[in-house]
C-alpha cells in the first residue's frame, strides 16, 4: 500500500489489522522487514524561508530534491547525509523520512551534530493511527518527550512521520581536504590532533586508497589560513597533500556513500565506538575497513558470516550489521533501556503493528 497524505496514513494505520513494514525509498532495508508494506509517499516542500534557513518538507520527499532546493539558495543540510543504496545493492530515491527514521549522519557530524541535531519539528502517525506533532519552525524547549528527538533514529517502530522540520546552514564557499598516507590503524592519533586543533575542522576520517582525510570548510582566505595552520600540526605524522574543491568533494562523497565498498562481497558492519579505541578494534577486525567521524564511526567489510561484535571485542560502543547474514541486526540493549524502549514502544503503538522485529 502507498499512502500520500497524512490522512490517508492514518486511516491505513488504524485500518490495519497487522503488522506493517513502513518504508520510504527502500534504500535502507536494514533489519526485518515483517507485515505488509505501507510506502510513505507524502512529498513536497511544505514551507521553505532561505533567510530563517528553515525547511519544512514531507516525510516521502526524495533527499536529492531537498538538496537541490537548497543548493539553488546557497544552502544545506548540516548533518550531510549519505546515500546507502549502493552499498546495500538496492535501487530507489532515498527519502528525507528514511533520512530521519535511521538518523543518517555523515561526516560532517563532527562539527554539524548528527541528524536528530537539526531536526526542530515533527509530524507523525502513532501506532493508533492518531496524528501528533511535535516541535515546529523554531527550537523550542519541551516539557515531557522530546518526540523530535526519540523519531529521529527510531527506525518507523514508534510512528511513521509525514512531514519533518530542519534548521539549515549556509554552503560553504570554499572547501580543502588534508591526505595524509597513513595505514587505518595508525590514522586515529593524527585524526584527534586535527579535531582537537582550534581550527574547525568538518571531517576526519581515514578512507581506502587515500589515506587520513582532514577537510577545513568556509571562506576561501579562512580556509587557506586554517589549511596551513593545520598542514604544520600534522606535519610530524608524515607528508601532507592537499585536495581542493571538487577533488576535496569526491573524498568526503566518496567516504559518506562508501563507494569503496560497493559492489563487494562480504557482510558490511557499522561500528560506533570510542575514537581512541578505533586502533585495536581496526587490528582486531581485520577485512577491509573505513573510518568516520575521528575514529569514533568504522565501516567494516568482513567475509560472510562474520560476527564484528565478537571480533571488535572489548569495545565501548554498539554495531549493527547492514548488510548480512548475522541472527541479531542491531546491538542487543542492556536490560535498562531495553524496558524503557518496550515502554515507550507500547505507549506509541500499543498493537505492535509498527516495523515489529525491525530492531530486535
Amino acid at each position: 500500500m502507498r499512502v500520500e497524505s497524512e490522512a490517508q496514513l492514518a486511516e491505513a494505520i488504524r485500518d490495519a489489522g497487522g503488522a506493517l513494514a513502513v518504508r520510504g525509498g527502500g534504500t535502507r532495508p536494514v533489519g526485518r522487514s515483517l507485515g505488509a508494506p505501507l510506502e510513505v509517499g507524502i512529498s513536497g516542500i511544505t514551507l521553505y524561508e532561505p533567510g530563517a534557513l528553515t525547511l519544512v518538507v514531507g516525510a516521502g520527499t526524495p533527499l536529492a530534491e531537498v538538496e537541490a532546493a537548497l543548493a539553488a539558495e546557497g544552502q544545506r543540510l548540516p548533518f550531510e547525509p549519505a546515500n546507502w543504496g549502493g552499498v546495500l545493492g538496492v535501487s530507489g530515491e532515498s527519502t528525507v523520512g528514511g533520512v530521519v527514521a535511521a538518523n543518517v549522519s555523515g561526516p560532517r557530524r563532527v562539527q554539524a551534530g548528527a541528524c536528530r541535531d537539526s531536526l526542530i519539528g515533527v509530524r507523525f502517525v502513532d501506532g493508533r493511527g492518531t496524528v501528533i506533532k511535535n516541535g515546529g519552525r523554531v527550537m523550542k524547549n519541551v516539557t515531557g518527550y522530546d518526540l523530535v528527538k526519540l523519531m529521529a533514529g527510531s527506525w518507523g517502530t514508534l510512528g511513521v512521520m509525514s512531514e519533518v522540520a530542519f534548521k539549515l546552514l549556509p554552503a560553504a564557499p570554499a572547501q580543502t581536504t588534508l591526505v595524509l598516507d597513513l595505514p587505518a590503524g595508525a590514522a586515529q592519533p593524527a585524526l584527534a590532533a586535527a579535531l582537537g586543533s582550534p581550527f574547525d575542522v568538518s571531517g576526519a576520517g581515514w578512507l581506502p586508497g587515500q589515506g587520513a582525510v582532514v577537510r577545513i570548510e568556509g571562506l576561501s582566505e579562512s580556509v587557506e589560513y586554517r589549511v596551513g595552520r593545520l598542514e604544520a600540526l600534522l606535519a610530524p605524522f608524515g607528508p601532507v597533500r592537499i585536495e581542493r574543491d571538487a577533488a576535496s568533494a569526491a573524498i568526503w562523497a566518496s567516504l559518506r556513500d562508501l563507494e569503496p565498498f560497493i559492489g563487494k562481497p562480504g557482510d558490511l558492519w557499522r561500528l560506533s565506538v570510542k575514537p581512541s579505541e578505533a586502533p585495536g578494534i581496526v587490528a582486531r577486525l581485520g577485512g577491509e575497513v573505513m573510518l568516520d567521524w575521528g575514529g569514533g564511526l568504522i565501516w567494516a567489510l568482513l567475509p560472510e558470516g562474520s560476527d564484528a561484535r565478537a571480533l571488535a571485542a572489548p569495545y565501548s560502543g554498539h554495531a549493527t550489521c547492514m548488510r548480512g547474514s548475522a541472527g541479531v541486526v542491531f546491538e542487543p540493549e542492556p536490560a535498562p533501556i531495553a524496558a524503557l524502549s518496550a515502554s515507550l514502544r507500547a505507549q506509541f503503538d500499543p498493537r505492535g503493528i509498527l516495523n515489529p522485529g525491525r530492531m530486535g
